[in-house]
């Protein structure tokens, strides 16, 4: 059975999310684990050689196909931890997943693995901790309580804000909006002239100010609804 541990991570909106799954922190995690730098690197290229992703789940759930909320992929290491970029699919549950992402209320990242060597170290500070030293990656997930703490998304980018469902609808009322703004420039600017041929206003006697509406802007405000 693979094993879980869960860190803090960022994404983004169009899609894309990146972060670090584990880190090299020395301080035993709560299952009394410490992972060492290099756990992770033959499971990579194994990875990278079979088609360079893992699944990105939502809490572990691989009974239910719609908590597969994306792929997890492009991974590395570095001085901090081990990290990967991934990508959230178009469906509404990881779009909703993504969402709570992007605005902080899941900050956790947890990944699924086989322990392939491991052995009992003493740290600098005297503790006794279970060092991971190899470490097989089954899948990476989002959740709200990390087994360490010290994960983290990094980044979560813009992109697409709605469901490719909610698309279609929108280009609707974004042409519907378009032709309103038409026709009221229209109706106005035959309202105006109307008043300049009729002479001098009533009132303070100076001629009809047409109206100010920038139309091309309110249409190019419109066309950002797509």
């Amino acid at each position: 059975m693979p094993k879980f541990k869960t860190i803090d991570f960022t994404s983004d909106e169009n899609g894309l999310i990146k972060g670090y799954f584990s880190t090299w922190t020395r301080t035993p995690d709560s299952y009394g684990d410490v992972v060492r730098k290099g756990a992770f690197l033959d499971s990579f290229a194994k990875i990278a050689a079979s088609g360079g992703t893992v699944p990105l789940l939502w809490n572990h759930d691989s009974s239910n196909i719609d908590n597969f909320i994306g792929t997890a992929g492009e991974f590395f290491e570095d001085e901090h931890g081990a990290g990967f970029t991934g990508k959230f699919d178009e469906t509404e549950r990881a779009q909703r997943a993504r969402e709570l992402a992007k605005d902080g209320r899941v900050c956790k990242l947890s990944f699924a693995y086989d322990v392939l060597e491991a052995a009992e170290v003493t740290l600098e500070d005297g503790r006794h901790a279970h060092e991971l030293q190899k470490l097989d990656l089954h899948e990476v997930s989002l959740v709200m309580y990390p087994a360490n703490r010290d994960t983290s998304i990094t980044d979560v980018k813009s992109g697409r804000r709605n469901s490719a469902k909610d698309e279609k609808e929108l280009k609707s009322v974004a042409e519907s909006l378009r032709e309103c703004a038409k026709r009221l420039e229209r109706l106005i600017s035959a309202s105006s002239d109307e008043d300049e041929d009729e002479g001098k206003d009533e009132a303070d006697g100076k001629s009809a100010a047409k109206p100010d509406v920038k139309f091309d802007e309110i249409i190019k405000q419109i066309d950002t609804i797509r």
